[in-house]
């Protein structure tokens, strides 16, 4: 792969990287800590929003966000034609 093709590849990469980390900042620290006692007037099977987020709902959004990030970095490997 040439040069421009891998700073392209890279740029798209940490383009990814740098949203995907947004969200679960944003989730695991926003909705578990800061904003807590807002969700808390919002119960989901029982229990307190902010509670929920805290305790569970960061890490099943980290869960996701790998599979997520797999999936967009299969993506950009077939796009610039370094998949296996």
């Amino acid at each position: 792969m040439e040069t421009s093709l891998r700073k392209k590849y890279w740029k798209e990469n940490l383009r990814y990287l740098t949203i995907l980390l947004f969200i679960w900042f944003l989730v695991s620290y926003g909705f578990g800590i800061l904003l807590v006692d807002e969700l808390n007037t919002i119960r989901l099977g029982g229990f307190k929003l902010g509670f929920w987020f805290a305790q569970q709902g960061s890490i099943y959004v980290f869960v996701i966000l790998i599979f997520v990030y797999v999936r967009l970095m299969n993506k950009l490997d077939k796009k610039y034609k370094v998949n296996e």
